[in-house]
């Protein structure tokens, strides 16, 4: 334990039963968690068509299918993340808090799942994976702690929009929405082009946890369509991102 917060799970990758359980859910996790799409409350439109997601370990390989964003529902998610922000500070500050311990704990309860999505999205060794994982657990304990020590005069900014690497998909990616949201904003989350599905699960499993659909928004694209436009519309209030000195 830290002083303020409970550490991250590990996994023990020199152990065989442990090894055999996370190939095991790599061999054969459910399809549906190879399907990518933009999670847009209040949109009702229909989907782009799908592209294929690549490991990019093994080239060529076919991991899963994603539904870009269309325009329509990137309007969508920026008209409804205003609506979304006024809900999530509505929210106790214990409920809010609450609902990052518990995404840290689903996070773990879905360990082998995560592992194996992040080793064939995003061609990650076990060790790389249960690293990734650790961190954005830890993520989101250490906002949920942070959270506690706020200032009540501070205020949010409103509408973030957080863009993410396809280095670190998932740690990075619920680092920048846990903090964005642990102040008090609506977010919305564009994931690297190459690493969608990643980014799904955790979104899943951050709506599962208690934060409103309409606060926290998944739209994925690249960064030249999606990317650009939420940087550029003018209707967001921060942006958090990395990327290289062009970017």
């Amino acid at each position: 334990l830290a002083s303020h917060r409970k550490n991250a799970k590990g996994w023990d990758i020199t152990d065989a039963p442990t090894i055999a359980l996370m190939q095991s859910a790599r061999e054969h996790l459910n399809p549906s968690y190879w399907q990518a799409q933009p999670l847009v409350a209040r949109f009702e439109g229909t989907l782009e068509a799908p592209h294929w997601v690549i490991n990019p370990a093994v080239g060529g390989e076919r991991v899963g299918q994603v539904h870009m964003s269309s325009k329509e529902q990137v309007e969508a998610a920026l008209q409804a993340a205003p609506l979304g922000q006024a809900e999530w500070l509505a929210m106790p500050l214990a409920k809010r808090v609450a609902c990052f311990e518990k995404a840290a704990d689903l996070y773990e309860d879905n360990a082998t799942e995560l592992f194996a999505i992040l080793a064939k999205e995003a061609g990650k060794t076990w060790l790389d994976a249960v690293g990734e994982l650790r961190e954005a657990v830890d993520f989101c304990r250490y906002y949920a702690a942070q959270v506690l020590t706020l200032d009540p005069v501070s205020k949010p900014r409103g509408s973030v929009v957080a863009i993410s690497p396809w280095n670190f998909p998932l740690a990075i990616f619920t680092g920048q929405i846990v903090a964005a949201l642990g102040a008090g904003n609506a977010v919305l989350a564009k994931p690297a082009e190459q690493t969608p599905r990643i980014a799904a699960a955790a979104i899943h499993l951050m709506h599962q946890a208690g934060v409103p659909h309409d606060a926290l928004h998944l739209l994925c694209g690249t960064g030249a369509s999606v990317g650009q436009t939420l940087t550029t519309a003018g209707r967001c209030d921060m942006v958090v991102f990395t990327g290289s000195t062009d970017t």
